[in-house]
């Protein structure tokens, strides 16, 4: 799918939202027209906070629509609706703020180690008028051994946050019996997937193209 070559210059036109509709509807995920405006207020914030503070290098509106949320929102696919997720390394609220945007029964809790990126999403929190979801400034190495947050949630994701070793093994003391580790790649994830030291049980890999620019990305499921 390619996109069409008007550009979109504003994320609250109805053009960026019908990039974030169309994207999402080629794998099945419905969005509603409030949560396209959600997700608009969500990337404009990220562009004028990302002016003073390094949030993003994706900063083109269809770039924004694309490769931050469209491909958010692909791992709901893989969630209980009424799960309890921790998003590891945040960063502008990604995956998890668009996941609980169009998953609302989410309990989320967002974590990054940078006080800037946490009070950004504290304001995106506070601008979208969400409950049920917070954010926590740490280390994730932290937290695992909090018992706070050990053993507490249904899904641990991250987007690219590090190795798949490194983040399963920081993210296991923080899951539920029988919890799940969603890490999010691009495409090129053979030598982390020929390294991975758990073989109790095969991960699960799926790999998918993002709409209207044919960028690959790699779900990694264990």
């Amino acid at each position: 799918m390619k996109m069409q070559p008007d550009r979109v210059t504003k994320f609250s036109s109805e053009k960026w939202k019908s990039i974030v509709l169309e994207g999402a509807k080629t794998f099945g995920i419905d969005i509603s027209s409030q949560q396209a405006d959600m997700m608009a207020v969500h990337a404009d914030e990220l562009i004028r906070w990302n002016k003073k503070t390094n949030l993003t290098a994706i900063t083109k509106p269809v770039d924004v629509a694309v490769k931050h949320f469209i491909d958010s929102v692909v791992p709901s696919l893989r969630i209980n609706r009424k799960a309890s997720l921790i998003d590891i390394g945040s960063g502008g609220g990604f995956p998890g703020i668009p996941l609980k945007v169009i998953m609302p029964d989410l309990k989320v809790t967002l974590v990054d180690s940078s006080l800037k990126k946490v009070n950004f999403l504290k304001q995106v929190i506070r601008l979208l008028g969400m409950d049920n979801i917070d954010v926590v400034h740490s280390r994730i190495e932290g937290l695992a051994e909090d018992s706070f947050f050990t053993g507490g949630f249904d899904v641990a994701i991250s987007r690219a946050f590090s190795n798949l070793n490194r983040f399963v093994g920081l993210a296991y003391p923080l899951l539920k019996r029988d919890g799940k580790i969603i890490a999010m790649k691009s495409k090129n994830t053979d030598t982390e997937l020929k390294s991975f030291g758990n073989k109790r049980k095969e991960p699960v890999v799926e790999t998918y193209s993002l709409p209207f620019q044919g960028a690959m990305r790699t779900l990694i499921i264990v």
